[in-house]
């Protein structure tokens, strides 16, 4: 499919069409890349998305536990109240 770049202010901008969009699962915000001369146009991933299911695997795997030991601190010397 062929399109025009349009003038936006000093910038040039180019107008997709819907089921363009909605084929891509493009939202309101995109990351834009560029590799050997092609602009890539992707959708904006969220941060921390896909963290949920990468602690369930390691936790099946018994492999959610912290790297390195805890520092002890006063507070686990003795007993207190709270």
């Amino acid at each position: 499919m062929k399109a025009r770049l349009i003038r936006i202010g000093n910038s040039r901008g180019l107008r997709l069409p819907k089921p363009l969009i909605a084929q891509a699962g493009l939202e309101d915000e995109v990351e834009l890349c560029v590799h050997d001369g092609v602009i890539e146009i992707s959708s904006s991933k969220s941060p921390r998305s896909g963290w949920a299911a990468a602690a369930e695997r390691l936790r099946k795997c018994d492999q959610d536990r912290l790297m390195d030991p805890g520092t002890p601190t006063q507070f686990d010397e003795g007993e207190w109240q709270w």
